[in-house]
């Protein structure tokens, strides 16, 4: 989206001009279950085409909105620009063919320089994304002010040809927190229509959506152990890791609070408070991937160094029993 308009006596900001910005606001992804999804790899840590499609279509016929490609749990600090490329790609590919071309597609388009990141961004709308989502870079803590943070996402969203979700995620951004009111601010932006929320804070997310609703920026619960608490406070839904192993589980709590049968969802986000509480015990994505290949049938458990592989403690201890027993094919 453009980010400018030539005037006969000066060059005009968008964001300089409300009624402009009303009028050429992008739009926000819809709301829902989005999931950042795994990345399998052969053991020479080459991609495992199969086991990527058979996955996303696993994760598509289970309801899910949306798919999130290259977020971290993608590993997408680990693979180079055209890795990038065809792991959307691939995930189109799958989507359309299958018949599922209204799941939404976001590209996690993170890089330590702006530069980079635009043309991630670039490289996501080439490869068939519909939504980037955008970490705030980290290299240099001390130099990310809140004028540089600023900076940064409205520079990259000013050129990004798809609309601009905000990640927030301290644990790997080296502590860097975005304050709600940062994150409004950047809500005012014609290119920004979003955030997901790693922090965990619900208190930050019910001040983003009680100042603008999910129909004009959405606000999504970064795990699932908030899923109907960020729902109940106005969230857009929830992008999380573990519809990974169950998305139906999560889809039919979505239905039970779209239905208002709030005692009953609620009994169902116990068990995903547990099943995500049981999933960061695990500490690994190779511990995913082990527990989809053994329970769904397609991948391996092969991660890229320097991640190290599930071990068998991990793989038969009790959290790993508990993800088990709550498994939704």
């Amino acid at each position: 989206m453009p980010s400018y308009i030539f005037g006969t006596t000066r060059l005009l900001r968008l964001r300089d001009c409300p009624l402009l910005i009303a009028m050429s606001k992008s739009k926000p992804p819809p709301p829902g279950i989005y999931v950042p999804t795994v990345l399998f790899f052969n053991e020479d840590e080459d991609f495992d085409i199969p086991a990527i499609k058979a996955h996303v279509l696993r994760l598509a016929q289970a309801g899910l909105t949306g798919i999130i490609v290259q977020g971290s749990n993608g590993e997408a600090q680990h693979l180079s620009h055209e890795e990038r490329k065809q792991a959307i790609s691939l995930t189109r590919e799958t989507l359309d063919e299958n018949g599922y071309k209204n799941v939404v597609i976001i590209a996690g388009c993170g890089a330590p320089s702006a530069r980079e990141s635009k043309k991630l961004c670039a490289d996501a709308k080439e490869a068939g994304a519909d939504f980037v989502i955008v970490l705030t870079p980290s290299v240099w803590v001390k130099r990310m002010t809140r004028d540089a943070i600023l900076a940064f996402h409205r520079e990259v969203a000013d050129h990004s040809p798809l609309p601009y979700l905000i990640y927030n995620f301290p644990s790997v951004t080296a502590g860097i927190n975005l304050e709600s009111d940062v994150i409004l601010e950047l809500s005012d932006h014609p290119n920004i229509v979003g955030t997901k929320l790693s922090c965990g804070s619900i208190g930050k997310l019910h001040r983003l959506t009680s100042a603008k609703p999910s129909s004009e920026f959405a606000t999504f619960a970064g795990s699932s152990d908030v899923l109907l608490q960020g729902l109940l406070s106005g969230s857009a839904g929830a992008i999380g890791a573990l519809p990974n192993i169950v998305p139906k589980l999560h889809m039919n709590l979505y239905k039970l609070y779209q239905e208002g049968k709030i005692d009953e969802a609620m009994n169902l986000q116990a068990q995903l408070g547990q099943g995500d509480y049981a999933t960061s015990k695990l500490g690994s994505i190779s511990a995913i991937k082990a527990l989809v290949s053994q329970n769904f049938g397609y991948g391996k458990e092969y991660v890229r160094t320097p991640l190290r592989m599930a071990t068998a403690e991990q793989l038969h201890g009790p959290y790993y029993d508990k993800l088990v027993e709550k498994r939704v094919s």
